[in-house]
């Protein structure tokens, strides 16, 4: 038995901003789920749960044994503390597993109107020493997920001064937030909408200049280039290769950032880190192979890093802000007819084009598209219209509900 092995099998925790990323995340691998309901989550952008859609993936996830942690992660203000008991009591009803929150308020009516569910401190509180974590567990906290700024060897500290009990959740995946612990205050400066409220507006992803009080009509570039500078532009986080140290350091749970990106970013990441996951326990001083890795090249991302787990500055890229996109997604699979497969299209695709076949319990892998036929079963060259039915006629093990991109760099 491995050193590995002998430690609680970590968890894998996927997000899920809609019921579709939802099952994608139960789909390729996640041991829970963390969502929001329609209020007092930090993402207002997706289209999360209401409460008869929280009753559904609850029971959904539950069936498959995955949990469904929920997000009541703002700072709500005085009048929103008169409908958030009710709030509880649903999501309480509805089965939920834990309550993520960062307010004491808030943590406080959940103990008095949801008892019996589980206390997950949010990484807004920003945890980084086992004092903090001693005090969260105290108040009757199951988890902590620690700050994002927490170095590794922290982390170890944490973990050796703090209760069995108490699960250590951190960040191994996604955008990282260039205020600390994510209470920043720029959108609300620059554009009103509050960031401590789900409502960030992402000003750390813009393009700057320096103007000087005396020329105020001129603006000068912060580079040599005739061009602003994306001063506060942080790297996104991949910790893919690094799991054994973060096992070895005692964290318990994985946490992929990422309510507001797809079902499809939600699939691949989670089936990778599952697949990393499951083979770092059996390998641990092995390096992950490179079949793996590269499904992190496989979706929209910025330029990777480390984040602080190992010291020093976590990455930045103050040149540009564009996300990476490698491949794209080409269709989703609806299911077999026959001897073809039902494709929904989601990009334009050819006849002769070579796909990388995403699809729960099995590695990707890639077959050409070689007979494509419309509804008609009239033969076609390519899919050019959006959500248009493609029949692909092929031998290929394409299940229902698999991704199938395409490389374009």
């Amino acid at each position: 038995m491995t050193a590995l092995e002998r430690l609680p099998r970590p968890e894998l925790l996927s997000p899920a901003g809609d019921m579709e990323r939802l099952r994608a995340a139960v789909a390729f691998g996640a041991d829970a789920v963390y969502l929001s309901g329609k209020s007092f989550g930090m993402r207002s952008a997706p289209a999360n749960f209401g409460p008869e859609e929280l009753r559904e993936a609850v029971e959904y996830c539950h069936r498959r044994g995955v949990k469904v942690y929920v997000a009541c992660n703002t700072l709500p203000r005085n009048e929103e503390l008169t409908v958030l008991p009710d709030f509880l009591r649903q999501c309480a009803a509805a089965g939920a597993d834990a309550f993520i929150v960062s307010d004491l308020g808030v943590l406080s009516l959940c103990k008095k109107y949801a008892p019996h569910v589980a206390l997950h401190i949010s990484t807004q509180t920003g945890i980084v020493n086992y004092a903090a974590a001693r005090t969260c567990a105290e108040l009757g906290a199951q988890r902590v997920i620690l700050a994002r700024e927490v170095p590794l060897g922290e982390i170890r500290g944490i973990r050796a001064n703090t209760p069995e009990s108490l699960t250590l959740e951190a960040f191994v995946h996604g955008a990282m937030c260039v205020s600390f612990s994510g209470r920043c205050l720029l959108s609300n400066y620059m554009t009103g909408r509050d960031s401590n409220r789900g409502e960030c507006a992402q000003p750390c992803r813009w393009e700057y200049t320096l103007i000087e009080k005396e020329r105020p009509d001129r603006a000068f570039t912060l580079l040599q280039e005739e061009k602003g500078a994306y001063v506060f532009n942080s790297n996104d986080l991949c910790m893919i290769s690094h799991l054994p140290a973060l096992i070895r350091a005692g964290v318990g749970s994985f946490k992929i950032e990422g309510r507001a990106k797809s079902a499809y970013y939600v699939a691949t990441v989670t089936a990778a880190y599952r697949r990393a996951i499951d083979f770092f326990l059996e390998h641990p001083d092995d390096p992950l192979p490179e079949d793996i890795l590269a499904e992190t090249e496989k979706i929209s991302h910025r330029a990777y890093s480390t984040g602080f787990y190992f010291g020093g500055e976590p990455g930045q890229t103050t040149d540009r802000s564009q996300y990476t996109r490698k491949y794209e997604l080409a269709a989703i699979a609806q299911g077999r007819e026959g001897g073809y497969v039902r494709l929904t299209q989601r990009n334009r695709f050819f006849q002769g084009d070579t796909v990388d076949v995403l699809q729960p319990g099995m590695p990707p892998f890639t077959a050409p598209l070689e007979h494509l036929f419309d509804q008609d079963l009239s033969p076609i060259s390519s899919a050019p219209h959006a959500e248009m039915t493609v029949l692909w006629k092929t031998d290929a093990p394409v299940q229902p509900g698999a991704f199938l991109r395409i490389c374009r760099s």
